[in-house]
């Protein structure tokens, strides 16, 4: 298919997701939000894709959010169908089967630091700034923040953050546990298709149980959790690809996964 506002690119199993509005910050138009909407659904079910990196165009933002240009003056109905679209492209990458990695090069606020809160974990780059400055709109944050961003830097951060909609930097949120590294900003795609292609040479169902087993376990206790992996892990002792890596573990070679 064929994008205006996104830019799409595979290779090696890893798929490169650009929001591509740079002359708006990358901010979310309604045609953004539906083409992601379409993208996201068509890569859960895309055999190839074993590993995602989600970026924005330029070095100045990875998304600044909702375009409130083209929301000046919507009506109650009209914004509400609009999100319903953004609701429904959250809950594809939260969903997505798939590794999902965030890749900030820039300022990621509102509905930007949301999505990227809402992948499997984030890079960024030196320069990057986060925010959730809903409530000086007039708003809360709708796409996840007020969930995922507690789950991430704990209950009473998040609630400072989010309540006063201050921004923070990419240092800031890598010492309270929101993304994993800071990266030179010439380095962060590198590193991050990196991790990328290193998780698409595993065997990606048994990427997939794990992720599911992380996912589903930290939302239940401890002894449901375990009993949900062992039915994961069981998942995976049935494939081809157990059988190659133990194989290629004897014959000392690299493993040749087929999703089998």
């Amino acid at each position: 298919m064929t994008y205006e506002a996104i830019q799409y690119e595979l290779g090696d199993g890893v798929a490169t997701v650009t929001l591509n509005r740079p002359d708006v910050h990358n901010a979310f138009n309604s045609l953004m939000q539906r083409e992601l909407h379409t993208l996201w659904r068509a890569l859960r079910r895309h055999d190839p894709v074993r590993c995602i990196v989600l970026t924005g165009a330029g070095d100045k933002a990875f998304s600044a959010g909702g375009d409130l240009k083209e929301r000046d003056g919507m009506t109650d109905e009209a914004w509400r169908l609009q999100h319903a679209i953004i609701e429904e492209g959250v809950y594809a990458i939260v969903n997505c089967s798939v590794p999902v990695i965030a890749a900030v090069n820039g300022v990621a606020f509102g509905g930007g630091c949301e999505i990227a809160l809402c992948c499997d974990f984030i890079y960024a780059a030196s320069a990057a700034m986060f925010g959730q400055p809903e409530v000086t709109r007039g708003i809360m944050p709708g796409a996840g923040g007020t969930q995922n961003l507690p789950r991430a830097v704990g209950e009473r951060r998040a609630k400072e953050l989010i309540l006063s909609g201050r921004p923070f930097t990419a240092r800031e949120a890598y010492e309270w546990g929101m993304i994993n590294r800071v990266c030179e900003p010439q380095e962060l795609m590198p590193q991050a298709l990196e991790t990328a292609r290193a998780i698409a040479a595993n065997a990606p169902i048994a990427v997939r149980q794990a992720k599911k087993a992380i996912a589903y376990g930290m939302e239940t206790d401890l002894d449901t959790a375990m009993i949900l992996a062992i039915e994961a892990y069981n998942a995976t002792v049935v494939t081809e690809d157990r059988l190659e890596g133990v194989r290629a573990f004897n014959e000392k070679r690299k493993p040749n996964f087929k999703g089998r």
